[in-house]
């Protein structure tokens, strides 16, 4: 059975991936390193509210701490790193000054009744939002998905396998 915290801040974070992510803007912006994110952050992906091939499945929720350096030459165009206490490092990066991405592989990710494993694209996007699930940079809040996606012909199956879950940053640092 869900909690109802866990349920409500599921809605937030569903509402702001799908409400927000057209609205977000940098209006509120200062200067470039407004937009920039940097320091150590609190990474949730939350199982809850996961799905797998468009069907809602409970996976384990999986927690994590980012530290990311980024850095911005417009108020759009920002580049950096994110390690991760997993283990792994990424290239982080926005085009629009709001909508951040950071693509990895994971090797291993879908195995096989055989045995076989492939490696699955894992893609966290996420927004800066208030506390009302309202796109602000600048916030140490940021809400969007974790989405992987296995190979096409995995597993001797002609389609993707797609997991996807809310996901929530939080800086701590």
């Amino acid at each position: 059975m869900r909690s109802t915290g866990t349920v409500a801040t599921a809605m937030v974070l569903v509402g702001t991936v799908f409400g927000v992510f057209g609205m977000a803007s940098t209006a509120r912006a200062t200067t470039k390193e407004d937009v920039a994110l940097n320091g150590t952050y609190r990474a949730t992906s939350i199982g809850d509210w996961a799905k797998t091939n468009d069907q809602f499945h409970n996976e384990a929720t999986v927690t994590s701490i980012w530290t990311i350096s980024s850095s911005c030459t417009t108020f759009e165009e920002c580049t950096g790193t994110v390690t991760s206490d997993q283990g792994w490092s990424a290239p982080i990066y926005t085009h629009d000054g709001a909508l951040w991405y950071v693509k990895r592989d994971v090797p291993n990710w879908e195995t096989c009744p055989d045995g076989t494993s492939y490696t699955g694209k894992q893609t966290f996007y996420f927004i800066p939002v208030n506390s009302n699930a309202e796109a602000q940079i600048g916030s140490p809040t940021l809400a969007g998905k974790d989405k992987t996606v296995g190979p096409s012909g995995a597993c001797g199956q002609n389609k993707w396998l797609t997991v996807e879950l809310p996901f929530r940053l939080d800086k701590i640092g």
